[in-house]
């Protein structure tokens, strides 16, 4: 398994753009699809997006699509989400997660998790 660590969250106005790092120990990190997941107050932790192993396909949610962007950059171990047309309702605690295919990630699944970075957008 890898370990995760989240970077780069923060408080941001509406409109504005953040982008959360993730990075991975391990010498295995190439080999894992990984993804992003939040959780807001009271509600459940959601899918956000995922890429697989090579960087060659992802996926998203819909409420995302357009705004946000995945990212991997294998020589640092390390994915990132890129957060643009910051929402409000966006407002929630991100995790990236590790697993073997984008499939699982999409269906809420993780091998590896981090422990999470706040992001707060304000109206």
């Amino acid at each position: 398994q890898v370990q995760l660590v989240e970077s780069g969250g923060g408080l941001v106005q509406a409109g504005g753009s953040l982008r959360l790092s993730c990075a991975a120990s391990g010498r295995t990190f190439s080999s894992y699809a990984m993804g992003w997941f939040r959780q807001a107050p009271g509600k459940e932790r959601e899918f956000v997006a995922a890429i697989s192993w090579s960087g060659g396909s992802g996926d998203y949610a819909d409420s995302v699509k357009g705004r946000f962007t995945i990212s991997r950059d294998s020589a640092k171990n390390t994915v990132y989400l890129q957060m643009n047309s910051l929402k409000p309702e966006d407002t929630a605690v991100y995790y990236c997660a590790a697993h073997l295919s984008v499939g699982p990630l999409v269906a809420g699944k993780g091998r590896s998790w981090g422990q999470g970075t706040q992001v707060t957008v304000s109206s």
